[in-house]
Formats: structure tokens, C-alpha cells, sequence
């Protein structure tokens, strides 16, 4: 009898876990496409998250921390060159903690930059891609787009493909923080 009785609660657990439920706290989306995740060091992130900027057909979305990866900068301006929206969102303070920074380049290219200093870290590593399509790309983790995240430190990326409500969800953020951003005027 004991047995019975276990496995009817786990037939109603696994019942329950199924079902649609709330969000506990912030939004609550449905698995949706692909999962791809990379690690340094180690993967090839700059190279992965290059790929997914070459892919954009209408817009990439970028909030950046620190920003001196040039590789990844190179794959924006790319974008930028076949017509697509691209936008940067940097951390105002690594902009000027950081000379080597690549948001000059980007914006004299023809890129959107905009820094924000509304907190005291924007501290967001996340691209946004064609949030408006079916297979929209969604990229976050504790990446900087740096050369030192590439090959010095442990660093990891999760890369949503074909889920476009948590793209949009990360666009909406996006937009939210730019809109007390300020454009970027040459150096901060």
C-alpha cells in the first residue's frame, strides 16, 4: 500500500509540474527553439556571438558593460553596413574606464551608441536579434565583450534561438534603459 500511495503523489507532482503556472517572481515564457551554451575559457564566444550578429536580418539590440571585443564590434558594423538597425546601450562608467573601448568605432560607423549612468553598474551582457521574428536570438550571460573574457577569465553565454516573446521581453528592457540613456558625444 505504501508503494500505491507514492506513486500516485508523484503522478499528481509530475501532473502539476506540467501544467501552465504563474511566474513566481519577473516573466514566465514557455521552452521554445534552441539552446546553445559556451564557456571560457575554452569556446569560441566572440566567435558565437559573431555568427549570430551576421545573421541579423533587421535589428541587433546590444547592452554592453565593458566593450572592447573587436571582433564582435567588426560583426556589428557588418550589420550596420547590410542596412541592419544596430544599437549599442554601454555602461557609462566602463566607457570611460576604458580607453581601448570600441563604441567610437561603432558610432563613427554608423552604429547607435547610448550610455547610460542611471545605475551604478549597467551591468547587462545581452544581444537581442530580429525580436520581431519567429527566429528571433536572444544572448545573455556574464560575457563581457572583451578580450580578457575571451582568454582570461570564466565566463559563460546562453544563446535563445526561435523564441521570440523572450526577445521581445529583453527588447522592451532594452528600450525601457535607453530611454534615460544619453547619446554618445565622442568620449564620456
Amino acid at each position: 500500500m505504501p508503494a500505491a500511495l507514492a506513486a500516485c503523489a508523484l503522478a499528481v507532482l509530475f501532473t502539476a509540474s506540467g501544467a501552465a503556472r504563474e511566474p513566481l517572481y519577473g516573466q514566465h515564457f514557455p521552452a521554445a527553439g534552441s539552446v546553445d551554451l559556451a564557456f571560457t575559457p575554452g569556446d569560441d564566444i566572440d566567435l558565437m556571438l559573431s555568427e549570430a550578429i551576421d545573421s541579423a536580418q533587421t535589428e541587433v539590440l546590444v547592452h554592453a558593460y565593458s566593450f572592447t571585443q573587436r571582433r564582435i564590434a567588426r560583426a556589428l558594423i557588418r550589420a550596420r553596413a547590410r542596412g541592419v538597425d544596430v544599437r549599442v546601450l554601454a555602461d557609462r562608467e566602463q566607457a570611460r574606464a576604458l580607453p581601448q573601448n570600441v563604441l567610437g568605432e561603432l558610432s563613427s560607423s554608423g552604429v547607435s551608441v547610448w550610455l547610460d549612468a542611471n545605475f551604478a553598474s549597467a551591468h547587462n551582457k545581452v544581444i537581442i536579434i530580429d525580436a520581431e521574428s519567429p527566429h528571433a536570438t536572444t544572448v545573455t550571460g556574464s560575457y563581457n565583450f572583451t578580450l580578457a573574457a575571451q582568454r582570461s577569465n570564466a565566463e559563460n553565454v546562453l544563446e535563445l534561438r526561435d523564441n521570440p516573446g523572450v526577445a521581445q521581453a529583453y527588447r522592451r528592457n532594452w528600450q525601457r534603459l535607453k530611454s534615460r540613456a544619453v547619446p554618445w558625444q565622442g568620449q564620456p
